[in-house]
């Protein structure tokens, strides 16, 4: 990390200027002591960027958000949980819209300057009363972006927020997200807020970057989702000339992008639903950094590897064959493969094509730290990516069991 940078780790959406959230309880999900409903509001117009699912099944709250970010500007965001309004028809379009309606009368701007996001339940609908009752009773504040963090939450046992400063300017976020949870986006919000003034061009550029080093390298459970977004809000509020390609902060906002995204991505991860370890893997020396992503991707989503970590068992075959399944250029004599513990030393568990002598003791201590790494070398060039997931455990399968139930 640049010594530019500073993290914030109790900061938000909130933090850069201009921002206010908050939150309430508005009867969507049934336990009366957990937000549900969540506002995000600039006191100035933004410049804005977004990045959404894969998932040809999309919800109506993304489609509606879609069409008002066409034109690259938002001022506001509306976002519940319990309720996805995914696969709900012209009735969730229409619901869509009316909260957009509302949230735009609260706040006093356009309904085309707010972005819609729902998570929840696929399949049924919005409770639009009692959604419009509680928009008016959710108070916006310059604290309030753990609120808002607190009210995207579904299954997610924590929320997730960060600020990082760049440069005389700051840069928070929010996420949920802790199952279907996959490469190309999963079941995941996350609102990005910085006082920066952007051009639109570079912000749209940056974002993607940054989600494909991050959100795009995280698996729970190989599910994408219907409903996910990424959406970056850039006020100016900071002042200055508009950060684009040749500012001399332009590479500062990238890597305070990149970072803000990492981290909140490695948060879901931690938080996966039944998790008990967090994988990393850390692919070096490939022919090309689309090779380096495929390949560290498909080891954090394989089967056999979450449940080989899950059991502490020191199968290394399982992710060397994830290696040779993820259709990377791949030579198996100049592969080779390490364990590493928190402080970076490596356990050789395989060498050049061939088996290598380990001490199987030391490797079920690291196989059973909260953080599991692996390393590998193709051999074949100079790319390097790192994906991360989870351990596949028996409390996966018993939540997602009773989801709905």
């Amino acid at each position: 990390m640049s010594d530019d940078l500073q993290v914030l780790e109790s900061g938000s959406v909130t933090t850069p200027a201009g921002f206010l959230a908050g939150a309430a309880h508005a009867g969507i999900r049934y336990n009366p002591n957990k937000y549900d409903l969540g506002l995000l509001y600039s006191q100035a117009p933004c410049t804005a960027a977004a990045v959404y699912t894969s998932n040809r099944v999309q919800a109506a709250p993304l489609l509606v958000t879609r069409q008002h970010l066409a034109d690259g500007r938002a001022q506001a965001v509306i976002a519940n949980s319990g309720c996805a309004n995914a696969a709900t028809g012209a009735r969730g379009l229409e619901d869509a819209r009316q909260m957009a309606r509302l949230a735009a009368r609260r706040l006093g701007v356009a309904p085309e300057d707010v972005v819609v996001a729902s998570t929840g339940v696929i399949g049924t609908y919005l409770p639009m009363e009692k959604i419009a009752l509680s928009v008016e009773r959710i108070a916006l504040e310059r604290e309030g972006g753990r609120d808002f963090a607190l009210a995207i939450m579904t299954t997610d046992t924590r929320p997730k927020h960060l600020a990082v400063r760049f440069g005389p300017y700051s840069l928070g976020g929010v996420a949920k997200g802790a199952g279907m949870i996959h490469p190309n986006m999963a079941t995941m919000l996350c609102f990005l807020t910085t006082d920066a003034p952007v051009a639109q061009p570079f912000l749209q550029a940056a974002l993607r970057e940054a989600v494909d080093a991050s959100f795009n390298l995280i698996d729970v459970d190989s599910d994408t989702s219907t409903n996910d977004m990424v959406v970056l809000l850039a006020n100016g509020l900071g002042g200055g000339e508009a950060i684009e390609d040749g500012h001399p902060l332009a590479g500062a906002l990238r890597e305070a992008l990149v970072l803000a995204c990492q981290h909140l991505a490695r948060a879901m991860v931690l938080d996966a639903e039944g998790a008990s370890r967090l994988i990393e893997m850390t692919v070096e020396g490939a022919a090309s950094l689309a090779d380096a992503r495929r390949a560290a991707r498909e080891v954090v989503r394989s089967l056999g590897v979450k449940t080989a970590v899950k059991g502490a068992d020191p199968n290394w075959g399982r992710v060397v064959a994830a290696l040779g399944n993820s259709g990377c250029d791949l030579a198996l004599d100049r592969l080779t493969l390490w364990l590493l513990d928190g402080e970076g030393e490596d356990l050789c568990l395989f060498h050049l094509g061939a088996p290598h002598p380990f001490d199987e003791a030391r490797a079920r201590a690291l196989l059973r730290q909260r953080e599991v790494r692996f390393r590998a070398h193709l051999g074949l060039g100079e790319a390097t990516a790192v994906a991360w997931g989870s351990d596949l455990t028996e409390d996966y399968v018993r939540l997602n069991s009773l989801y709905t139930t």
